[in-house]
């Protein structure tokens, strides 16, 4: 039996001493517990491989975050605190050397590169596998911090480090083996896991906090829905001159659910375009599936996705989508247009007659295999790939 030794720290800072035994242990290391899907995913990941009998402990930046209170208390958490992401290599590395797990499973751009210095530096036989969930491609990285371009060169100079990558698409899955340098017999696309256990009782809960109840109370109009931070990449200024076109041929409604720095912006967009009566900005909505559930479809507008949870949460509810067909995960839950409309991003006129075509055609999408189709991203199939790809590294 495999047998690691750890130093996890407990909320109020004290050190403890954990030993823990599995014929296979992976450590997971994210940033922290921020209410992200990376974050969501870690946790749910954990759990089930926990449930298959896997020595599992998350590493983190530091533990702080909205999901916090959703760590299991069976569950470690090795806090690295460092001041920076790039701080972790040395106390990741320190935790390599001391827990010698058969994984280390790094997830995100800085995140993956701190682990391959870490790994690289442990001189353990740790395996590493980094998980990509969003493009490497300069289309995306213009719009956020500068530091992210550099990642498919750091990826490069530090790819005979990397024993295994994960994309959460085909698209990304490509762009890791031409701009990451990661040779393709080491690249495996896992789709993200969305559908879980608790998915149906989250998708009948009450609509809280209420979002202009009477939209979705005895409407008389179509209903949209959409979900994602209010940034360039989401694009919700095509969304909004989409539904602008949508509106002079039919009525219709719109509830956007998702905080940003954008949100001023947008609302004065909505203003100018005279369609801000037929427009809600929820803002940040801690349980978006029973509005997503109560609509008549779900859109998404954007530029890039890394996969599009959204789009399988809105089909686990039954609910037809119409999205931009942009890189990477879209066509890839929608089998190219089997499961629900796909439209050119930056195109408002596609997208205002995608939203219009995807009414008169719901029978095209039923909902039976909408929830069918939702039901192959589930956090058990997830763990089961995870799972395989671990113990074919440990062996």
């Amino acid at each position: 039996m495999h047998q690691a030794l750890a130093v996890v720290r407990n909320p109020d800072g004290a050190d403890i001493t954990l030993k823990s035994q599995s014929d296979l242990s992976v450590a997971i290391y994210i940033h922290d517990f921020s209410p992200g899907g990376v974050e969501r995913q870690s946790l749910a990941l954990a759990r089930e491989l926990q449930a298959r009998g896997v020595g599992v402990t998350l590493v983190v930046h530091q533990r702080r975050g909205e999901l916090v209170s959703l760590i299991p208390d069976d569950l470690p958490v090795a806090v690295l605190g460092g001041k920076r992401t790039l701080s972790d290599v040395i106390d990741l590395r320190r935790f390599l050397q001391a827990q010698q797990p058969h994984v280390l499973m790094a997830n995100v751009d800085h995140n993956n590169i701190a682990a391959a210095m870490a790994k690289a530096a442990s001189g353990t036989a740790t395996r590493l596998v980094i998980c990509q969930h969003n493009p490497l491609t300069a289309g995306f990285h213009a719009t956020v911090n500068w530091k992210h371009r550099l990642v498919p060169f750091a990826y490069r100079m530090l790819a005979s480090r990397i024993d295994h990558a994960v994309a959460v698409s085909h698209g990304i899955a490509e762009e890791l083996v031409h701009h990451g340098g990661i040779p393709e017999d080491r690249v495996s696309t896992i789709f993200n896991a969305v559908i879980g256990d608790d998915f149906a009782a989250r998708a009948k809960a009450p609509m809280e906090p209420p979002i202009a109840p009477s939209w979705f109370e005895n409407r008389d109009r179509p209903l949209f829905v959409t979900a994602g931070r209010l940034v360039e990449m989401k694009d919700h200024r095509n969304l909004l001159r989409a539904f602008a076109r949508f509106l002079a041929t039919r009525p219709g409604r719109l509830v956007l659910m998702g905080a940003g720095l954008l949100q001023p912006i947008l609302e004065d967009l909505a203003q100018g375009l005279g369609i801000a009566e037929h427009v809600c900005f929820a803002g940040f909505v801690k349980n978006p599936l029973p509005y997503m559930r109560q609509a008549d479809a779900f859109v998404l507008s954007s530029r890039s996705e890394g996969f599009g949870n959204v789009l399988v949460e809105a089909m686990g509810c039954g609910t037809p989508v119409v999205s931009t067909n942009c890189p990477h995960g879209p066509a890839d839950i929608l089998e190219d247009g089997q499961y629900g409309l796909l439209v050119p991003p930056r195109d408002e006129e596609a997208l205002a007659r995608g939203m219009s075509d995807l009414l008169d055609q719901r029978d095209r999408f039923p909902e039976a295999r909408l929830r069918a189709r939702a039901g192959m991203f589930s956090y058990g199939a997830c763990a089961d790939a995870y799972e395989r790809l671990f113990r074919l590294l440990a062996v």
